[in-house]
């Protein structure tokens, strides 16, 4: 799992209005009426992070289990360096631009490295949270106040500034956070990317890479329960927010991986047959014992592959750095011309 940002809420305007079933994509209403209306039913791992579910996922980054968070960062921390090296060969100064930023913990370490080699260099992080661009712009007056920050809130593709013509711009994005697409929306996002970027500009990435299937599964479905927890919140978020009922003791968390695909899954699996109310989206929906919502996946990569979904998207494999304990890579992608 990768940290995602919530969207801005606009349920309670639904909500004034009485039961609506046209509700608009990109919405949580909207995205549940669909999500819980196919087959497989889904709903958005995007929804995850309320305040509860952003106080769970911290407690999971803490989790023995749970590798990715701390590899990216030791990786980071070892490397910063050779990146900077790497995502800048000319030494010109660089516009920085974290896709996803959250609170910006682990940038602004890598910022503090890269400034006391001398980097000229400006910071933009981009999130859809105004409360975590504001929580990263104050620990940043704090930590780094020599570092230009420059936050951005909204879609990362509409708010994404014009590049300087003196100023190399570097895309980051971290978190392994691609492996929650599937294949085609890892192409579809990695060539809006591109778009945005000019020859000679820079892509970094985290990625996950396949390992022990088992050191992957307990990642995803730690023995404390609080991977579970955090999956279920998802439906308490639903009930709150859109007068659901759903039971949560009538449901159960599952995780998966499969090795010959290299995702892991998650999913809540309905426990008996029942139907759930939505009083906002004035809709219901049955489940069968042993239905599955399925909420999430976690694609682990291999560097081939990496390397040829990086051709076909319009940039080139400059760096990887990898650790050689738990396979995970940071990827240096240059923008072909």
């Amino acid at each position: 799992m990768s940290k995602h940002h919530r969207l801005p809420a606009t349920v309670s305007a639904l909500a004034a209005d009485g039961p609506h079933t046209d509700a608009a994509e990109g919405t949580l209403a909207g995205d549940v009426m669909r999500g819980l209306s196919a087959l497989p039913k889904q709903l958005s791992s995007k929804y995850f992070y309320d305040a509860q579910g952003s106080r769970l996922f911290e407690r999971i980054m803490r989790l023995p289990a749970y590798y990715p968070t701390r590899v990216e960062a030791r990786l980071l921390r070892r490397h910063a360096r050779a990146l900077l090296a790497a995502l800048t060969p000319t030494g010109a100064p660089m516009e920085l631009l974290e896709l996803g930023s959250g609170d910006g913990r682990k940038t602004l370490a890598l910022c503090r490295e890269w400034l006391k080699a001398g980097a000229s260099l400006s910071y933009r992080p981009m999130d859809i949270s105004a409360q975590a661009l504001e929580r990263l712009g104050q620990r940043a007056t704090r930590q780094l106040p020599a570092l230009s920050v420059h936050p951005l809130c909204g879609d990362y593709f509409q708010t994404w500034p014009l590049p300087q013509a003196r100023r190399h711009q570097v895309a980051l994005f971290l978190g392994s956070n691609l492996g929650n697409f599937t294949d085609a929306e890892a192409n579809r996002f990695l060539r809006r990317v591109r778009a945005h970027l000019r020859p000679g500009d820079s892509l970094m990435l985290g990625l996950d890479l396949r390992k022990d299937p088992s050191t992957v599964l307990a990642a995803y479905d730690d023995p404390e329960g609080v991977t579970a927890a955090f999956n279920l919140n998802l439906l308490r978020r639903l009930n709150r927010e859109l007068g659901m009922d759903f039971d949560l003791a009538a449901f159960r968390h599952y995780a998966s991986y499969c090795p010959l695909q290299g995702v892991a899954r998650s999913f809540l699996v309905s426990l008996r047959a029942q139907s759930v109310h939505s009083r906002v989206l004035g809709q219901s929906f049955g489940f069968e014992p042993g239905e599955v919502i399925y909420t999430e996946q976690s694609q682990k990569y291999e560097r081939a592959g990496v390397e040829a979904m990086a051709s076909q998207c319009g940039f080139a494999l400059h760096a990887w750095f990898e650790d050689p304990e738990l396979p995970y890579a940071l990827v240096v992608c240059r923008a072909k011309a």
